[in-house]
């Protein structure tokens, strides 16, 4: 299957089936994200980031939400 008759396949859903659809793939694309996250986490790639947010937070350059 192709990314063309993927969205052929989309095009020719009903609103119901649609919101479905809809509903399922953002589930799925969290899910993917969620997982990339983690395994970046465990690499050590966002370690950077969070010695930059707790170097500013330090430094007073924070405020409360």
């Amino acid at each position: 299957m192709t990314t063309e008759d993927i969205e052929k396949a989309v095009e020719r859903l009903t609103p119901d089936e649609l919101a479905r659809f809809r509903a399922w793939f953002e589930q799925f694309d969290a899910q993917l994200f969620d997982q990339a996250l983690e395994r970046d986490a465990k690499a050590g790639r966002l370690d950077a980031f969070a010695e930059e947010a707790l170097s500013a937070y330090r430094a007073g350059q924070t405020r409360e939400l």
